[in-house]
């Protein structure tokens, strides 16, 4: 089996992952770090060692070996030895919140779902000895491997509790509304009709194109149906019956030619003849979206970004509820964070480096099991594959939590339309 795709299917799971931005991933074992508790979160430890690993992990992904590129890294990150590990440890305890705390809520995980979880793992490889190997490299031992799972289906179930429990109000989704109004201003709607040519180093089909674009052009100069003539004549059959409708330009991806020739043109205007990699085109925009001063209804944007409004503003009130219960946690929990160890390896001097203004920092930690992990972090040997273990990537990668932004969620509708693959 590939150790790359068996850390891939950890990462996905949550059960490894960057811890930050720029954090490269850190198994359950390692022990680099200085020893004692950096913090104790209602009486357990968090050891400094686990710190010192997150730490050193940034170090090593950006070379970062001598003590003077970590400072000016630092510095230029706005950042300093004390701030990062704050950061680490708070990002440490909110795990531990979550695993002591989310029982309140009504949420377990047995047993059973972590063994089914380490049995369909353990069923991609040829031997006990082999998935031992592939957990050592993988810096876990069998139990905490279990106890990472555990965690991650923990998150898993919450995020699903408070999507289930998520009440949007008027106020959430029209302030969701004003941002995507405000991201979608000037967005351009189209429509064309497309006159294919397979090989455009055909000069003959080119021409041929040509005349035919340019006797529909003329009527459509002359006042005649934009739509219709789509209808009847354009080679995109997806978007001809649409009377070639291919939607907005925010939520599409067309070609560069298709997107130069939109930008030119406002609304109810043709344009000339556009030539791109997929024959040639006459376009024609028959929106451009505007944004109020102020969205006071949800109708004053155009359908589809309604659409796009409510998933945001479901996602950001999961997000806050998701806070305002960890916050919660956090006043009720009797947390000692401890100083940081004069001797940590990445204690550095910072009086002698510039400082970036408050705010700018690039270096952001967050609990290991969040969506998103920087998969090149892990820097591992390859090793023999086994035919299934692709499905079951697949298979770990399909149970890591979701969210979606406005722009993905609108994008995804118009990704599926034979109009926008061939303007696009």
């Amino acid at each position: 089996m590939k150790m790359e795709k068996f850390l891939k299917a950890l990462i996905a799971l949550g059960v490894i992952s960057a811890c930050s931005v720029l954090i490269a991933c850190s198994g359950g074992t390692q022990t680099t770090g200085s020893g004692g508790a950096a913090a104790t979160v209602n009486g357990t430890e968090i050891p400094e060692a686990t710190v010192t690993d997150y730490v050193q992990n940034i170090r090593g992904q950006y070379g970062l070996d001598d003590d003077d590129s970590w400072g000016q890294f630092l510095s230029a990150n706005a950042m300093t030895p004390e701030s990062l590990r704050e950061q680490t440890i708070n990002s440490l305890v909110d795990k531990e919140l979550l695993k002591s705390n989310a029982s309140s809520l009504g949420i377990t995980v047995e047993d059973s779902e972590i063994d089914q979880h380490v049995e369909s793992m353990k069923s991609n490889f040829e031997s006990e000895e082999a998935w031992q190997a592939a957990l050592k490299q993988a810096g876990f031992t069998e139990e905490s491997y279990r106890e990472s799972i555990r965690t991650s289906l923990l998150q898993d179930k919450l995020n699903t509790h408070f999507q289930d429990n998520a009440n949007v109000t008027d106020e959430d989704l029209l302030t969701a509304a004003d941002t995507v109004g405000m991201y979608y201003d000037g967005a351009k709607r189209s429509s064309h009709i497309l006159f294919k040519v397979d090989d455009k180093t055909d000069e003959a089909a080119m021409a041929a194109a040509r005349e035919k674009a340019e006797a529909v052009l003329s009527q459509i100069k002359g006042g005649a149906d934009f739509a219709e003539l789509a209808k009847q004549n354009s080679d995109d059959t997806g978007s001809a019956e649409k009377g070639g409708d291919v939607g907005w330009d925010v939520t599409s991806n067309f070609v560069a030619e298709y997107t130069d020739a939109l930008a030119e043109l406002d609304k109810d205007e043709v344009s000339d003849l556009v030539e791109t990699e997929y024959g040639i085109h006459i376009i024609k925009v028959t929106d451009v979206f505007n944004k109020p001063e102020k969205i006071t209804k949800l109708d004053q944007l155009p359908k589809e970004f309604q659409d796009a409004a409510k998933e945001m503003a479901k996602s950001m009130k999961v997000d806050n509820d998701y806070k305002a219960w960890l916050e919660e946690q956090r006043k009720a929990a009797n947390i000692v964070i401890n100083p940081i160890p004069a001797d940590a390896s990445y204690n550095v001097d910072m009086s002698k480096y510039e400082s970036k203004e408050s705010g700018e920092s690039d270096v952001e930690v967050v609990e290991g099991n969040e969506e998103g992990a920087d998969e090149e972090g892990v820097d591992v040997e390859l090793e023999e594959a086994s035919s299934s273990e692709a499905a079951a990537s697949e298979s770990a990668e399909s149970t890591a939590a979701s969210g979606e932004s406005a722009s993905s969620s609108a994008s995804s509708e118009a990704a599926s339309s034979e109009a926008s693959k061939s303007a696009a």
